[in-house]
């Protein structure tokens, strides 16, 4: 099952976007506001619980709600709700491009940082996100840790698995100062080193 792993490594995303933006090493005391708490979506609540971070959630399905609320205290929105809750971070953990026209005027966090794919309805939402001062994660890097986990599947081990998706943190801090020291979007930052591994790979 990969969907430890993938909120694994969300969790660490959310922690090195924190880092990155508010100068803190831990979440406690931090609201936040997750999209979607289905397999992946709980498993990333649990973390965020354990770490004493205050959450706000919605979904689609009832019981799912009903669960995170029980396990972990977290407060429930209806889902138009969820984009202008006062949050340190909004983390889509559920449908793709629910950063769009109608949402980012709304958001009030001041990171995005979840594990759903396709966060931005289209590229120019990561030029907006820029300019409103909120830090993204791009998806395809912080919702990773599934996919590295499948790729050790042959001769599974978990440890190496783990320590590989436990990369994450660093490799979202790298993009994080790069894009910051190039005033570039974090979503161009990470495509360029994404296909200069991929050129790499190739020689």
């Amino acid at each position: 099952d990969p969907s430890p792993f993938t909120a694994l490594g969300t969790y660490l995303g959310i922690k090195a976007a924190v880092k990155h933006r508010l100068g803190l090493d831990s979440l406690r005391g931090l609201k936040i506001a997750v999209q979607g708490v289905g397999h992946v979506g709980y498993y990333l609540c649990k973390h965020l619980h354990n770490e004493g971070a205050e959450l706000i959630v919605t979904d689609i399905h009832q019981a799912s709600l009903d669960k995170v609320a029980t396990d972990f205290g977290a407060i429930v929105v209806a889902p138009q709700e969820i984009y202008a809750q006062d949050v340190d971070v909004y983390a889509p953990c559920a449908l793709g491009a629910t950063l769009n026209d109608a949402t980012l005027p709304q958001l009030k966090a001041k990171i995005v940082a979840g594990c759903a794919n396709n966060q931005l309805a289209e590229v120019r939402h990561g030029e907006q996100l820029k300019e409103m001062g909120i830090l993204y994660a791009p998806d395809y890097v912080i919702n990773a840790g599934g996919i590295i986990n499948v790729s050790f599947e042959k001769d599974y081990d978990a440890a190496k698995s783990t320590a590989k998706v436990e990369e994450i943190y660093n490799t979202l801090l790298k993009i994080f100062s790069q894009a910051d020291a190039q005033n570039r979007t974090t979503g161009a930052v990470a495509d360029e080193m994404a296909k200069a591994i991929i050129e790499a790979a190739k020689q």
